[in-house]
């Protein structure tokens, strides 16, 4: 019975060290946004030559897209996608995520179109100032994203 409660012992010490450990790197991960999921709508508008174009509506609905997280909320969708023709990017990650997951990049990707496809002289705001990161802008809650092209 004492070596049973002694075995029982040591591996909840391996197992609250390992779990705290474990916690600890986590945190310390400087490209880590959340370990909890979210769920963000970042505003997309794009303009060529000042006229509007539409975002689509079910982008990454209905398909798999390799390296994002995929989930079945009654349809198969990736973790970025659209809904409807708003300005609306849909970010719902269940889980950890990490920096690289949000980059504007992954939405196009998603959606099949390269950036620079739009026109010439390209230039991006995020609520209203000048950004030059384009595919490597971390979009965030509430962004407002604008593309111009002449």
């Amino acid at each position: 019975m004492k070596n049973l409660l002694l075995f029982g012992g040591v591996v909840v010490v391996l197992l609250v060290g390992v779990s705290l450990w474990s916690s600890s790197w986590q945190s310390d991960d400087p490209g880590m946004i959340s370990r909890d999921g979210i769920h963000w709508h970042p505003q997309l508008e794009i303009f060529v030559d000042g006229e509007k174009v539409d975002i689509p509506a079910n982008i990454g609905v209905g398909l798999q897209y390799v390296g994002l997280p995929t989930f079945d909320s009654g349809m198969r969708m990736t973790a970025i996608h659209t809904h409807d023709d708003t300005p609306a990017i849909h970010l719902e990650f269940p889980g950890r995520v990490r920096e690289g997951d949000l980059t504007f990049g992954n939405f196009f990707r998603i959606w099949g179109k390269d950036m620079r496809s739009f026109g010439e002289n390209m230039r991006m705001t995020v609520n209203g100032a000048p950004n030059t990161e384009f595919e490597r802008h971390i979009m965030r809650d509430n962004d407002i994203i604008e593309l111009h092209y002449d």
